[in-house]
């Protein structure tokens, strides 16, 4: 069956009514307010249909996505470390962040879904987060990111960003400021903070795997 161009279906493992939706719209009702939803979008009928009959864990790893043991490059990145991601549906749009230990994959925090955010204000936070969690286990290891405007705002304890706020995303403007305040009260200096390479390692293991 060819695919109709432009079409994705939405797979909601996790929401309010579960199933496979044909528009981001009626996925949206599904998991907006649904606390830790699980979807993800195919660009086939078949592929849609094969990963709701899975478990979400199963498909959610992409392709691009490499055993991180098995990498031949001479540049390899360090396991024992945190790994940070957001996803965001739209710009700004729905957001959501977490950290996972990079050798497993294993969540260590999750926090969203936000209204009107953006990729690099979500990764930020998760920076800030994986820090902050760190420091209160007493634990020294690098944190990984692929966002280097998030790094860079971590570096200057200070956000820059062009989206608008407003009373509907009002909670992750306080999130935001609370994350500044923090990284300006707090000693974080042994932390690594290390940008994660894409192009060498695949997508980073906190990767949501909604692309």
């Amino acid at each position: 069956m060819s695919k109709k161009s432009g079409q994705k279906y939405y797979v909601v493992w996790r929401g309010f009514n579960p199933g496979i939706y044909t528009s981001w719209e009626e996925c949206k009702k599904q998991v907006e307010g649904f606390e830790k939803a699980q979807y993800k979008s195919f660009t086939s009928k078949e592929e849609a249909d094969n990963a709701f009959k899975q478990s979400y864990e199963n498909i959610r790893e992409l392709k691009g996505k490499k055993n991180l043991l098995e990498l031949k490059t001479e540049k390899k990145p360090i396991l024992n470390s945190l790994s940070v991601d957001a996803a965001c549906k739209g710009n700004p749009g729905i957001l959501e962040f977490r950290g996972v230990y990079t050798d497993t994959a294993t969540e260590i925090f999750a926090r969203g879904p936000y209204d009107e955010g953006t990729v690099n204000i979500g990764e930020f936070l998760a920076i800030v987060l994986g820090l902050a969690w760190l420091k209160k286990n007493k634990l020294v290891m690098p944190i990984y990111s692929d966002s280097k405007t998030a790094i860079s705002w971590i570096k200057k304890k200070q956000v820059n960003t062009k989206l608008e706020w407003n009373k509907k995303n009002e909670p992750l403007l306080k999130a935001v400021l609370n994350a500044q305040k923090w990284l300006k009260e707090n000693d974080f200096g042994e932390i690594p903070i290390l940008k994660w390479e894409t192009h060498l390692w695949g997508e980073i293991p906190a990767d949501y795997g909604r692309k």
